[in-house]
């Protein structure tokens, strides 16, 4: 695996996903987050279509974060079943790189 990741989520407000951005920065387990929204999400639940703006949260982590950082995702977010999706990142500045890692200890 990637020794840096993008974890991303997706949360009903930026409110909550400011919140799980900052949660995640304060506990050192991901260095930034970005929010990006909002984002139209189309998505089947409990049977049926459902079409809904969202915010994207993606944070930026260091493979050996990941876990903690889904539980705490998980403890946190609002949904049932919160999209959370690791992102290998395969290349880019490496001073960019070694601060993320420096921030996720």
């Amino acid at each position: 695996m990637a020794a840096h990741l993008i974890v991303s989520t997706t949360t009903d407000s930026e409110e909550s996903a400011r919140e799980l951005a900052a949660k995640a920065v304060e506990a050192s387990l991901g260095a930034c987050a970005q929010i990006v929204g909002p984002i139209t999400s189309v998505y089947r639940w409990e049977g049926e279509v459902h079409t809904d703006p969202e915010w994207r949260v993606e944070i930026k982590t260091a493979q050996d974060r990941v876990a903690a950082l889904v539980d705490l995702l998980k403890a946190n977010h609002g949904y049932d079943v919160p999209e959370i999706i690791a992102t290998p990142i395969e290349g880019g500045s490496t001073e960019y790189l070694d601060w993320v890692i420096t921030e996720t200890r």
